[in-house]
């Protein structure tokens, strides 16, 4: 898809953070553009952006883990502008703690809105896509958890890696129909997604083995304000939509990057392979290691330099952030907060 113009876009979780600006970039390129969002005080905060902008755009309150809902919205959105030519699945929420302190309800929420919520959206649209006929595309924002381990993000890093082998999937599945998908694999972006946890989080899953508090909400907050700006996220997706690539990975290193984060696997094949894996991890990050890294968390690289971080933010170490509920008696003391 190169042309934009004229054409309808249904976005998942876009009235803040990248679906925001995945919504303003595609709007601008003068696409007619659905937002579906589960909370209300983002669908008025991106009303109230829109309100005064040249575009047209059409706002549902959507909860991307409840079936019906998606096919009402979808059904709203054939009725306003007609089947999406490019359906951007983006919402998404996280929580941070050791996996093993990780309940049902932590695996059952994140999983079922950043996994749920692709296969939701893939099975309510992808035959109405079909049917519509060639030349529409789908975009996902997975996220860089896809490709490495989460012990401290288990739920989430699952889910990620997950979506992104059934986004393949739809890849090379959809190719006959004139199809397109492409993935996108940010890492810190600047949003509130961190407000999920404690916001937007529904009753039935609030059974966390996690320690979230005001605090570490506070860190979370500091972290993602030096994060890539959505729109410039957009742009990278909107180029990969052109460019019909599947994997969009938005830094300029981004290929080797990949390589970097995927090349693991193969020292965990023998036993002399863990060893040399092991040796590595010990090792200082080389430069090349500490510049990727620097790209991915949005800060200046200096490799002489020690990343200081964002203004306010509270230390880790002290508002217990990334821990496990002080009352589990199943895990390390050394990963559980204790105030």
């Amino acid at each position: 898809m190169k042309d934009f113009a004229g054409k309808v876009a249904f976005i998942t979780g876009g009235a803040s953070g990248a679906g925001l600006g995945y919504a303003q970039i595609f709007s601008e390129a003068g696409m007619k553009v659905v937002i579906g969002d589960y909370r209300e005080d983002h669908l008025n905060d991106a009303k109230e952006y829109f309100k005064d902008k040249d575009a047209q755009v059409h706002f549902i309150k959507l909860d991307v883990s409840d079936r019906d809902s998606y096919a009402a919205a979808a059904d709203e959105t054939e009725k306003v502008f007609g089947v999406p030519d490019l359906l951007i699945l983006n919402a998404g929420v996280n929580v941070f703690g050791p996996a093993e302190a990780s309940t049902y309800d932590d695996f059952d929420w994140v999983g079922g809105v950043c996994y749920g919520g692709v296969v939701n959206g893939l099975v309510t649209f992808v035959p109405r896509m079909i049917k519509a006929g060639p030349g529409r595309h789908i975009g996902a924002t997975v996220s860089w958890g896809a490709f490495g381990a989460g012990p401290v993000t288990a739920p989430y890093s699952a889910a990620k890696a997950a979506a992104l082998n059934l986004l393949e999937s739809y890849w090379i599945a959809l190719k006959p129909y004139g199809i397109g998908v492409s993935a996108i694999v940010p890492a810190n972006i600047r949003s509130k997604i961190y407000e999920a946890a404690t916001i937007g989080r529904p009753e039935q899953y609030g059974n966390t083995g996690y320690n979230v508090s005001d605090d570490t909400q506070k860190l979370l907050a500091g972290i993602h304000a030096s994060g890539m700006d959505p729109r410039v996220l957009a742009q990278w997706l909107k180029k990969g939509i052109e460019d019909e690539v599947f994997l969009v990975v938005p830094y300029e290193h981004g290929t080797r990057m990949v390589e970097l984060a995927l090349e693991r696997f193969k020292y965990y094949t023998t036993p002399e392979g863990l060893k040399e894996w092991e040796k590595k991890q010990a090792a200082p990050p080389t430069e090349e290691e500490m510049l990727h890294n620097a790209e991915r968390e949005g800060y200046s690289f200096d490799p002489k330099a020690k990343p200081e971080p964002p203004k306010d933010m509270p230390p880790m170490k002290d508002v217990g952030f990334a821990k496990a509920r002080g009352d589990i008696d199943w895990i390390s003391d050394s990963k559980k907060y204790k105030e």
